[in-house]
């Protein structure tokens, strides 16, 4: 089997309810707006507190950081309204959340992304030069991959080349482009090319949609008008190569490999993971900015995949939670034009919605944060209110204008 069924559940075949799934969207922002506190920014949510050994975070991830930027990005994009601004609060985030480690400067748990908000809401020379130091003195961080390394912070710099047209930001992305070619490891057991990924003490080959090959090709493709057409040719047959040689198949469904390799810190046999950081809905959300239709049987092979596995137990989040997931169908749709995708997208919006509803119960609150918490859902149900898939924090941070 290519998932394990005890991490997922039956799908609740709940109607689409587009009323339902605005009001949700409103409760969403309402709640964190009433919950914001000066002090304490948004509470912790006990999934998030790891045992009770972490304490809130700062960070566009899971963090004050990443609210901050949901909430003005689903105004921005007119999904409600908010009551106030938090434009002056992304400071104090910054200062408190600074952090003085060799991940300081990641995109995603780092300083870097709390920087990218606070130059969308409060543009400056001063911010952008924080930022240009930042991006490039990551480009040797060992990890390569999303979350923490060089490919994290070349996406952000693809994100303010494309808000500002700055040739600095140019200038960082293909020099992140160029060294992560230099760094591509070869497989001859499964004929393709990889990266290792050193995290903490721990090397891994990963290959899936936050840690993985797909997530840094994802930032590549995203990014391609930026390279030579050479460039980009070698670096097309390069992903098409390595995610054709590492999928795993039972009939007309597909799941990639969530390593190549079984190295420190990896439990083997892999777990058969179906989410976002590892698996088919992280490979399909990344891969679906393809220009040419190579891996388009693959995809499609994956999201009967998503589907068939059903909803994820662990809730409604986007990092290895049902709205995460759900998202691969809206980039099926987009890319296919069947209409199946968009309403399994749809049933998956309600499905989560209904887990949302249960962890509020449960735990007495809602979840604040971006990847793992009901902000994040909250934009998924928008794009599945409009038919159209932009997966926060990848594929969008700043709105357009």
């Amino acid at each position: 089997m290519l998932h394990d069924p005890a991490r997922h559940e039956p799908l609740n075949r709940f109607e689409w309810n587009p009323a339902a799934v605005q009001q949700t969207i409103e409760r969403i922002v309402l709640d964190a707006e009433e919950r914001y506190s000066g002090d304490s920014l948004w509470p912790l949510h006990p999934l998030d507190a790891d045992g009770g050994e972490r304490g809130p975070t700062h960070d566009l991830y899971g963090g004050a950081a990443g609210v901050i930027w949901a909430l003005h990005y689903l105004k921005a994009v007119g999904a409600t309204a908010l009551r106030r601004s938090y434009r002056d609060e992304i400071r104090t985030v910054r200062s408190r959340g600074r952090r003085e480690s060799d991940n300081a400067a990641s995109y995603l748990i780092g300083d870097t992304g709390a920087l990218l908000v606070d130059f969308w809401l409060s543009p400056s020379a001063e911010t952008a030069d924080e930022l240009d130091i930042l991006i490039g003195g990551n480009l040797d961080h060992p990890a390569r991959e999303l979350m923490l390394g060089s490919p994290g912070t070349m996406l952000a710099a693809l994100f303010l080349r494309q808000h500002t047209d700055e040739p600095r930001w140019s200038g960082h992305y293909t020099a992140t482009v160029r060294k992560l070619w230099a760094q591509l490891e070869w497989s001859p057991e499964f004929g393709c090319h990889y990266w290792s990924q050193q995290l903490g003490r721990y090397r891994c080959t990963y290959l899936g949609g936050v840690h993985g090959f797909a997530a840094t090709a994802a930032a590549i493709i995203k990014g391609r008008d930026l390279l030579d057409t050479s460039e980009w040719d070698a670096w097309e047959r390069c992903i098409v190569s390595t995610m054709r040689a590492t999928t795993q198949r039972e009939g007309n469904r597909l799941n990639w490999l969530p390593f190549l390799y079984p190295e420190n810190g990896i439990v083997y046999p892999p777990k058969r993971l179906m989410q976002v950081c590892h698996g088919a809905p992280g490979v399909v959300i990344g891969l679906a900015g393809l220009p040419s239709d190579e891996l388009d049987a693959e995809l499609v092979a994956g999201g009967e995949a998503i589907w068939e596995a059903g909803p994820l137990r662990k809730g409604s989040g986007l990092c290895h939670g049902t709205g995460g997931n759900g998202y691969a169908f809206l980039k099926l749709f987009e890319r296919t034009g069947d209409e199946r995708w968009l309403d399994r997208a749809r049933a998956f919006a309600m499905h989560a919605i209904a887990q949302m509803q249960a962890h509020a119960l449960r735990y007495g609150q809602l979840r604040y944060s971006v990847w793992t918490g009901d902000p994040g859902l909250a934009i998924y149900l928008w794009d599945c209110l409009r038919g159209a898939g932009s997966f926060p924090t990848l594929d969008a941070f700043f709105p357009p204008e």
